[in-house]
């Protein structure tokens, strides 16, 4: 039994699925980040274990894992990774590899997330996925190819000089845009204007019911998700932009960034959010683990 690993490396959660040599998923499993930590890269081979159990296979049956995490891969590991332990994260690929005992394969996330896209025929040969969640990024396909950069960072927008100060040191770790554009910026305007505590789920639904301070949260939010777009837009010309990410595919998000991006003068480009959902970073990830280890992978299956 040949078997392939595919990882979500997100800001909160760790989410993982095992495929066969065909590309159908087995099973998925997650682990908070944050229970992570330093430990970062044995957290990841537990995770694969447990799937390996749950499909009654031995270890040694996986023949690539691959993981696809915030920041740019430099090396074995990860650089720029505002949401991960820096130790950990700068290391993760050499590390996993010896204690999982076959190849790793790194790929930023928000690249990873538009392979999947791109796997599942969700769009075109030529389009931006921008995911916006924990934090704020983009994976750029152009005529069917992942487009990373002279050094691999390509698509990190969050570092678009716009949004907070960006001469103000304090907002180059995660990037002066993302400073205004990361998930908690809405429930932290909320709590601003409203005096209420809710979380970003819980305003984009009072939001959706009429309240005030919930609907300026979330147009305020859009509206620098809108001035990124029109960024990219302006650069690049893709034919389509996809929003995903746990903000992203919202079908609610997509309407009021169009509505901005109509007050910036972009009109012609279409955007609209994903239909993936999470599953789409983990179709991804199995696509690059299947390339890995073959150069004709199957079609990754949709995962349920």
């Amino acid at each position: 039994m040949t078997l392939v690993v595919g990882v979500d490396l997100g800001g909160t959660k760790v989410r993982a699925a095992i495929a066969d040599a065909r590309g159908e998923i087995l099973a998925v499993d997650e682990v908070r980040t944050a229970d992570a930590g330093a430990g970062l890269a044995a957290a990841v081979a537990a995770l694969e274990g447990r799937l390996v159990a749950q499909v009654g296979a031995a270890a040694a049956d996986v023949a690539v894992t691959a993981v696809g995490g915030a920041g740019v891969v430099t090396g074995d590991g990860f650089t720029d990774a505002p949401h991960l332990d820096a130790t950990a994260a700068a290391t993760l690929g050499g590390d996993l590899a010896v204690l999982v005992g076959h190849p790793v394969a790194l790929e930023n996330d928000v690249n990873v997330a538009a392979l999947g896209a791109l796997h599942a025929r969700e769009a075109g040969e030529s389009f931006a996925f921008v995911s916006l969640g924990t934090g704020i990024g983009m994976g750029l396909v152009i005529d069917g190819r992942i487009v990373r950069g002279a050094r691999g960072a390509a698509g990190e927008i969050g570092y678009l000089p716009m949004g907070a100060d960006p001469t103000d040191p304090d907002n180059h770790r995660r990037g002066a845009l993302e400073e205004v554009a990361a998930g908690e910026t809405v429930a932290q305007r909320y709590a601003d204007l409203a005096g209420v505590e809710l979380d970003t789920a819980e305003v984009f639904a009072a939001a959706a019911r009429g309240d005030a301070g919930a609907e300026a949260a979330v147009d305020a939010y859009a509206r620098w998700v809108a001035h990124a777009v029109g960024a990219v837009i302006a650069v690049v010309d893709p034919a389509l932009i996809l929003l995903g990410g746990g903000i992203g595919s919202r079908e609610d998000l997509a309407p009021r960034v169009r509505d901005w991006l109509a007050a910036l003068g972009f009109v012609d480009t279409e955007v609209r959010a994903s239909a993936l959902g999470g599953r789409g970073p983990l179709l991804g990830a199995v696509r690059l683990a299947l390339s890995t280890s073959s150069p004709e992978p199957a079609r990754a299956s949709a995962l349920t």
